[in-house]
C-alpha cells in the first residue's frame, strides 16, 4: 500500500470506522501512552471505534474495562482479540465440543469455552488441538506439554496447532519484553513443526472486525510493520503507523513492500491535523519543509525541514520509490533520529 497515496485533509476524511491496536498504540503496560485517549475520544464524535489486540491474555470485557478507566468509553463487543480470531479458525479445523489443550491466559479459555469447546491444560488428555497464546504466567511446564500434545507431525495425523500470533515482542511500562512469537517459537524449536496464526498480520482478525462493525471504509492503527501494518495491507485497508509503540523511524526506512503505511504520525493527535502531500521536485521527495532524494547508493537530505516527522515521511518515500533497500544505502544519521515517544 503506497504512502500518501491520497489527499486528505487529515487521515480520518471519509474513515466511518477506525480500528486501534492496543499495545503501543493507546497504552503501554497498564498506563496510556501521551494524547491517546483524548485522541481516540475526538474520533469517536465523528465515527465508530473499535479496538484489535494480539495479546491474548484477558478477556474482551477486561480489556473494554480498562480502556473506561484510562478514560474511553468502550463496551465488550467493541474489542477484537486474538483468541476469538482463532476460535473462528479452528472451528474450520476441529468442531466442539472437541478438547483443547490451552497455553495462555484467561482471554483464551474465555473463548474457548464461549465457542462450546472442552479445555485441559494436559497433554495426558489426548487433545484434538492445540491452542498457544500470550500470558505472562506460561512457564516451561506449559510449553513442554504443547510440544508433547504435537510430537506427532500433522501431515501423519497430528493434532492441530493454532497460535493466535506471533508477535516477537510486547511493550511495557518498563520497556520492551518478549512477546508471544518467543514462545511459540520455543515449542517449534522442540517439535519442528509450524503453527497457524489467527491474528494479525493474518486476515481472520480483520475480517472479524470489520464484518462486526458494518465497516465501508475503514483506518487501522497500529505500532508494527509486520504484524499491524502487513495485515491492514493483506485486507486492503488504509493504515496508520504510530511512532510511539515498537517500531521507529529506523524500521520505517527499511520497510518492505506489503508492510508500508499509508501515514505514519508521531502520535495520535496527528490524526486530527491536516496531513502534508508529498510533492517531487528535481528528484527529491519534499513534505513540508523536508526533502529528500536517493542518487545511487546516496541519501541525500536536501532539506531537514522543521519537523522530524516529515523528514521521517519523505526519507521512507524517497528510499520505497528508489527500488533500493535500505541496507545497502548510505543514510545519513539524521533520518534514524528518534525524538519520539517509546514505551
Amino acid at each position: 500500500m503506497a504512502l500518501f497515496s491520497k489527499s486528505r485533509a487529515t487521515p480520518l476524511e471519509g474513515v466511518d470506522v477506525l480500528l486501534a491496536d492496543l499495545d503501543g498504540v493507546v497504552y503501554a503496560g497498564a498506563g496510556a501512552l501521551p494524547h491517546a485517549i483524548e485522541s481516540l475520544n475526538r474520533a469517536a464524535e465523528g465515527r465508530r471505534v473499535g479496538y484489535i489486540t494480539n495479546n491474548a491474555s484477558r478477556t474482551d470485557a477486561s480489556v473494554a474495562q480498562h480502556l473506561t478507566e484510562l478514560g474511553l468509553s468502550v463496551a465488550s463487543d467493541e474489542v477484537v482479540t486474538s483468541p476469538q480470531a482463532a476460535m473462528r479458525l479452528l472451528a474450520t479445523m476441529v468442531a466442539a465440543p472437541a478438547t483443547l489443550l490451552i497455553i495462555g491466559g484467561e482471554g483464551l479459555v474465555v473463548e474457548a469455552e464461549k465457542a462450546g469447546y472442552r479445555v485441559t491444560r494436559s497433554a495426558d488428555d489426548s487433545p484434538d488441538a492445540v491452542v498457544q497464546g500470550f500470558s505472562p504466567d506460561i512457564a516451561w511446564t506449559d510449553l513442554a506439554e504443547a510440544a508433547f500434545a504435537l510430537k506427532v507431525p500433522e501431515d501423519e495425523g497430528g493434532i492441530p496447532w493454532i497460535a493466535t500470533n506471533t508477535d516477537w515482542t510486547i511493550p511495557r511500562e518498563r520497556g520492551v519484553a518478549p512477546g508471544n512469537g518467543t514462545l511459540v517459537s520455543a515449542v517449534h524449536t522442540a517439535i519442528g513443526r509450524l503453527a497457524t496464526v489467527a491474528g494479525k498480520p493474518e486476515t481472520p482478525i480483520f475480517e472479524e472486525a470489520i464484518a462486526r462493525f458494518g465497516a465501508t471504509k475503514t483506518l487501522f492503527i497500529g505500532d508494527r510493520l509486520d504484524t499491524d501494518i502487513m495485515g491492514a495491507a493483506r485486507v486492503g485497508i488504509d493504515s496508520v503507523l504510530v511512532l510511539t509503540g515498537i517500531d521507529r523511524p529506523k524500521h520505517v526506512l527499511a520497510a518492505p513492500e506489503g508492510s508500508r503505511p499509508t501515514y505514519i504520525v508521531s502520535d495520535l493527535r496527528e490524526l486530527h491535523e491536516p496531513y502534508p502531500t508529498t510533492k517531487r521536485k528535481d528528484g527529491a521527495v519534499v513534505v513540508n519543509g523536508a526533502s529528500v532524494r536517493v542518487v545511487g547508493g546516496e541519501v541525500e537530505i536536501l532539506s531537514e525541514g522543521t519537523r522530524q516527522i516529515d523528514l521521517v515521511r519523505a526519507g521512507a518515500t524517497a528510499i520505497w520509490e528508489s527500488g533500493t533497500p535500505v541496507f545497502v544505502l548510505n543514510v545519513p544519521e539524521k533520518l534514524f533520529e528518534d525524538p519520539f515517544h517509546r514505551p
